[in-house]
């Protein structure tokens, strides 16, 4: 095992420098409610020689979870891919395309048989056997039953791959469901419209760290970042208690920083940590823009929350 310094001095040759990369693993271990003592571990575990294999199946989606995960600094999406985790099959950043495709997925399950994790991005299509969605000549259904029963575990990434999302808003005509209730299997739910790229990590790092799966709620999502409601941990809830609310965008009090309970913020029956470590590399989160919370992290969200800017 690399020292602290060894480690440090390979992340700089790569071009990640120590404050950057101690910042970073700093971050995470504070998203697990790990000591600080950790710090060194988690960093550890980041970097590790044997690294998990990921197969990343995309379903109904709109690629808005990958396209977070493509954003991500410190480690930087190369970092990811190439030193973190070793990614075997991701349609969106692989080279391969068609047969060529299929063939990578298929060697990818059989090398690594029960040794990888599947990650699922999008809901799945369950009406008329699942035919509204296929890959290959196969349905949604099909290729994720042959790719999750050959898995360590699964991990949805998204609101829509966790409990159907957007496509499984009334009417839902192709019934569409998430992974977990499609496949009938247990899932890791980080939920969110995209989620927050840092509980995805912090997912594996745990994994890496700990041999296991984090602790989860009811919903299949983690604790670490499930566990409190918006409301519970956002800067605004003081003018909440004080009964000082935003009553149209752009007025006084939306200058002031006022609670947008009456806005229709979704906060207080939304589960998630977005106050606390925040988007765009910890610079803001949609309350913190002015926006209420539509509640993006909960089931049948675009049914049970909607109309969005209306109060509770």
């Amino acid at each position: 095992m690399e020292s602290k310094e060894e480690l440090l001095a390979t992340l700089e040759v790569k071009g990640v420098n120590r404050r950057d990369f101690i910042k970073y693993a700093t971050l995470v271990t504070s998203v697990l409610g790990l000591a600080p003592s950790m710090i060194p571990r988690v960093a550890q575990a980041m970097t590790a020689k044997q690294r998990p294999t990921v197969i990343w199946l995309h379903f109904a989606e709109c690629t808005g979870c990958s396209e977070a995960l493509l954003r991500t600094t410190y480690p930087w999406i190369d970092d990811v891919v190439l030193d973190i985790l070793n990614v075997a099959y991701h349609e969106t950043i692989m080279a391969p395309a068609g047969h060529a495709a299929e063939k990578s997925l298929h060697d990818a399950m059989e090398q690594y048989k029960g040794n990888y994790i599947c990650v699922i991005e999008g809901g799945i299509p369950t009406a008329n056997d699942g035919v509204w969605g296929k890959v290959g000549g196969k349905t949604f259904l099909e290729i994720g039953k042959e790719v999750t029963k050959g898995a360590l575990a699964t991990v949805c990434i998204g609101n829509c791959a966790s409990f159907g999302g957007v496509q499984a808003a009334s009417p839902n005509p192709t019934q569409a469901k998430g992974a977990s209730e499609a496949l009938g299997i247990k899932t890791v739910n980080v939920a969110g419209c995209p989620p927050n790229v840092v509980n995805f990590m912090a997912t594996v790092v745990h994994f890496l760290l700990l041999g296991k799966l984090p602790a989860l709620d009811d919903n299949g999502r983690p604790l670490f970042a499930y566990g409190k409601t918006i409301h519970e941990q956002c800067p605004r809830r003081a003018h909440y208690e004080n009964q000082e609310f935003v009553k149209k965008f752009g007025d006084e009090g939306a200058k002031k920083g006022w609670c947008l309970y009456e806005m229709g913020c979704k906060g207080p029956d939304t589960y998630n940590n977005c106050p606390i470590i925040l988007f765009n590399d910890g610079t803001s989160w949609p309350v913190g823009a002015g926006h209420p919370c539509i509640g993006c992290s909960e089931p049948q969200f675009w049914d049970n929350k909607s109309p969005f800017y209306e109060s509770m």
